[in-house]
């Protein structure tokens, strides 16, 4: 078949396929030169495909011909159907990786994929380490909106000062009134930046249309080295970053968005995509591995600053727009969406003017954290409390709380879980707005109700303004009285009191890299 290649005004590759009139542009355009090596692959069609169910996407070094990476469409993504996870999900990989990778100075593993250059597993489904986790996620190899499809190769796979080239089968794209014939020799060309950005610089620049110094959130967070005493800060420019960001062992990074809300890391990520593996332990105990389910989830982690972006999941069900485990970290002007368990966080954490947005037990954690003049929006209960005697829980101060579905809901519950209860749970309104929620104002616990502090001061309607009738609030609960326990209000108002003698404090960032 005949093609002609044509130069758009932005240096975009158009390909016209005469048979079919199907019009393509490519990022990275072909020929283009000094991309990141966390690039994706775009193509922009005049028409809207679909993605078939069978054929390739593979990457290959220019100099050598040989194979980098392999993306196979027929393999499912992820699991659809939820299972019990106590003893039903299979180890996600299992054989080790003993590639070693040019990218990384402490790592004896390259990532890769079972359903990539790595034997397949008939088992098995779409296979990405991220945050350089051998064990996998599963991912989306492409995801398409509109007439748009975005490529996602292995993460880590390119490297630094190489030429590659791309090959499409023709069965990866479906279009309801043309054909693609796909890409078989090297008419898609491309080539990375020469050179790494310096491992000793202060600040990185993200952003998804190449200009900066990576493409992705997980370009930039892997490149940082773990531990790092220095600050580190992590530029986002605006844009959508659709993919699963997963680290762990950072301290001292600073991730600032260009704008609070065209800046949005995203992803379609919950409890039945990637599931608890039965192999590993759950994120109970501090320093376990938490569950894959969040669209962006921070392991292990201490110091670490977000400011000015929105992070959120676009799947339903068990499903954490942000899930964070560590010590002394920081969220200002933050908007956080996800579905149930919107919003994780075990360790402690200090939210400034944040926004949650969830459909039940929009917090969930085992804290402690403190919430300064943040909204709360929920569908169910606001949040499930989990944290035992060795910290404080949750605590509200001047928030305001609003029911977003009809009827009326409750401000937190306890329940047992599995046989594990949590009697010392901790959850504290002190001046907070509240709207939509029950009188009794709060669900129910476990059978020890000895040591629960379910408190109110000073809660006001939202409409209005005015003071709440608390009086046939749940009997476990309790109103706190401005003179008898001003000592007791006092101190719940000081996060360094909640947050086990931390005080937490709010660069001025939100200036950098403008």
């Amino acid at each position: 078949m005949r093609k002609q290649v044509l130069f758009s005004a932005c240096c975009l590759l158009s390909v016209s396929l005469f048979a079919t009139q199907l019009k393509i542009e490519l990022i990275p355009a072909n020929g283009a030169k000094n991309i990141n090596p966390d690039t994706h692959l775009v193509l922009t069609f005049d028409s809207e495909p679909t993605l078939g169910n069978r054929g390739q996407i593979r990457i290959y070094e220019t100099a050598t011909n040989k194979l980098i990476d392999l993306l196979d469409v027929s393999i499912a993504s992820g699991p659809t159907k939820s299972v019990n996870h106590g003893n039903a999900v299979p180890p996600y990989t299992t054989i080790p990786y003993e590639y070693v990778s040019s990218n990384f100075t402490n790592a004896n593993t390259k990532p890769g994929t079972p359903s990539g250059l790595a034997a397949i597993n008939a088992d098995t489904f779409q296979l990405n380490i991220i945050g350089r986790f051998t064990d996998a996620f599963h991912f989306y190899p492409v995801i398409i909106h509109g007439n748009t499809a975005t490529i996602y190769l292995h993460n880590n796979i390119l490297e630094y000062n190489k030429s590659y080239y791309v090959q499409i089968d023709s069965g990866v794209f479906n279009f309801k009134n043309s054909n693609f014939d796909g890409f078989s020799d090297k008419s898609w060309i491309f080539s990375t930046k020469k050179n790494a950005a310096l491992s000793n610089s202060k600040q990185f620049v993200v952003d998804c249309n190449g200009s900066g110094d990576f493409s992705t959130v997980q370009g930039a967070i892997d490149f940082i080295p773990d531990y790092k005493r220095e600050r580190t800060i992590v530029y986002i420019k605006n844009g959508t970053y659709e993919e699963i960001v997963y680290f762990r062992n950072k301290t001292n990074v600073t991730f600032v968005g260009e704008n609070r809300t065209n800046t949005i890391v995203c992803y379609a990520n919950n409890e039945v995509f990637n599931p608890h593996p039965s192999n590993l332990s759950t994120n109970e105990l501090p320093g376990t591995f938490p569950s894959r389910r969040a669209a962006f989830a921070a392991d292990n982690c201490s110091g670490l600053q977000f400011y000015n972006f929105t992070i959120k999941t676009t799947a339903k069900g068990q499903a954490e727009g942000f899930l964070i485990m560590g010590k002394e970290n920081i969220l200002s002007h933050m908007n956080i969406i996800g579905s149930g368990d919107a919003l994780q966080a075990n360790g402690s954490v200090y939210f400034d003017e944040c926004k949650i947005d969830g459909d039940g037990d929009t917090y969930l954690g085992r804290g402690p954290v403190f919430f300064n003049h943040c909204e709360f929006y929920s569908k169910g209960a606001f949040m499930w409390i989990r944290n035992t005697q060795a910290n404080h829980g949750a605590i509200l101060v001047n928030c305001t709380l609003k029911n977003s579905a009809p009827g009326e809901t409750e401000i937190a519950r306890a329940p047992e879980n599995h046989g594990k209860g949590y009697p010392y749970c901790e959850a504290v309104l002190i001046n907070c707005k509240l709207s939509g929620i029950s009188s009794m104002g709060w669900g129910p616990v476990g059978t020890d109700i000895s040591n629960i502090h379910y408190w109110e001061y000073n809660s006001m309607n939202l409409n209005d303004g005015k003071p709440i009738d608390t009086s046939m609030r749940s009997p476990v609960s309790r109103r706190l009285d401005q003179a008898k326990d001003a000592e007791t209000i006092k101190n719940y108002c000081n996060p360094e009191y909640i947050l086990g003698g931390w005080t937490p404090k709010i660069d001025s960032v939100f200036t950098i890299g403008k």
